[in-house]
């Protein structure tokens, strides 16, 4: 059941992310235009004055409206930059003049080399 109301609202996120709701508004707004003038006028009037954008709707009016808004306040979002100070200095990275290597014992390789003890150690069982 979570995992249902998981992709639900994701979906309703990527429409509402996208800008889908408003197509589907206009889409709406374009269907109730064509109905009402398709009452008084021919097919082909009806769908001229659906969609040559002289005579808008109310719902059309508001979509755009909406639209704009939304764009303005996109666009007053405080762009970030990252701003990194100018280093007038040249680094030069350079070795110490005496460098000491030191090496480690390791037992256990030392171990391997030599042969195991003769004879065999004993159980403490026996």
């Amino acid at each position: 059941m979570f995992a249902r109301g998981g992709k639900i609202l994701v979906i309703v996120a990527l429409v509402l992310t996208t800008g889908l709701h408003w197509a589907a508004l206009q889409t709406v707004a374009w269907s109730a235009m064509f109905a009402s003038h398709l009452r008084t006028q021919s097919m082909t009037e009806s769908m001229a004055q659906t969609f040559d954008g002289l005579h808008p709707c109310c719902l059309c009016k508001a979509i755009a409206a909406a639209k704009q808004a939304e764009k303005k306040d996109e666009s007053a979002a405080p762009v970030l930059k990252f701003e990194f100070p100018i280093y007038g200095e040249t680094v030069i990275l350079t070795s110490p003049a005496r460098f000491a290597q030191v090496q480690s014992g390791n037992a256990f390789a030392a171990s391997l080399r030599s042969k195991p003890p003769l004879p065999p150690p004993r159980d403490f069982c026996s």
